[in-house]
This record gives C-alpha cells, structure tokens and sequence, in this order.
C-alpha cells in the first residue's frame, strides 16, 4: 500500500473542547482534539496507524498544535511527534484556506531517528453549522536523510480532516 493510500485511508477527527464567540472554531482559545486510525507503508512494511494530537488557537486563525503517532505491524516499531502551527484564513464563502508547517521527528527501532519539515495547504469546507471537512496537500522533507535505510527523501501526499465543533 502506497503513502499516497494510507493518507487517504487517515481519518482525522477534531473534537474542540469549546468554540470562542459563539462558535468559530479557529478563534483565539479555542482548542481542538484530534484521534486518527489508518494503516500506513514504510521502510517497505505495512502498519496500524493510531494517533492523537491537539490544537489551540492562541490567535484568532493561528493554531499551534502537537500530534503523536504509532505505527505499529510487522516492521520496526515507529513513533512519530509532530509540533505544527497552522493559518486558517477569514472567508465570507463556505471555503475557508489554510496553510500550516511542522517539524517532525520519527524513532524507528532498531533504525536511527528521523526528523523532517514540511507544509501544508488546503481548504475547509463547511459541512454543517458546527463542523468543517477539510481537503489538502503536504510536502515532507526528510532531514539527513540516508538513501540507504530511505527510498525517497521527499514527499507529497494528500491530506483528509473532519473537524467537529460544539
């Protein structure tokens, strides 16, 4: 299974805890949960992919956010931790874009670490009065990267979000 399917196959469920004024869920304060189960190919193995993270907004439409990953299967155990930050840009539409970075840093048994940088960009979609579905794309840079342990050392994959606030 490609990186490409398993980022498809992410679904990434954001729970706010509360919404500033009245409901925007990208306003200063607000903070969101995020749970994430999906499988997953690397290092030439598949993996069970459970996750959590969380975001807060520490400026209105600016999120600042910390995510934990384990991939787990018939390879080397990986555990990935990912800080972020995330723009949310105003719109009057039912289309709000976003664009973010993060740092990331994967311990692999058995391997040396990695760690790699990215970005982010897509739109939200308002899906309901209270919730959001969000469509984009990431470019990942692996630092230090060791084409002998790593097929590639960048990537772009497809990301999916359902954001759910109330």
């Amino acid at each position: 299974m490609s990186k490409l399917i398993l980022t498809m196959l992410l679904l990434l469920n954001m729970l706010p805890a509360h919404a500033a004024n009245g409901g925007d869920m990208f306003s200063e304060g607000s903070t969101q949960f995020s749970l994430l189960a999906g499988s997953g190919y690397e290092l030439n193995y598949d993996y069970f992919i459970i996750g959590a993270g969380i975001t807060h907004y520490v400026a209105d439409r600016v999120g600042v956010g910390l995510s934990y990953e384990n991939w787990s299967g018939n390879g080397p155990g990986i555990n990935k931790t990912t800080p972020s930050i995330q723009y949310v840009f105003y719109s009057q539409d039912n289309l709000q874009p976003y664009v973010g970075a993060f740092y990331r840093h994967s311990a692999i048994a058995d391997l040396p670490s990695a760690n790699s940088i990215g970005a982010r960009a897509g739109v939200y979609f308002s899906s309901g009065p209270r919730s959001v579905i969000g469509v984009g794309i990431a470019y990942e840079s692996y630092l230090n990267c060791d084409t002998t342990i790593y097929t590639t050392c960048s990537e772009s994959y497809p990301e999916l979000s359902i954001i759910f606030g109330f």
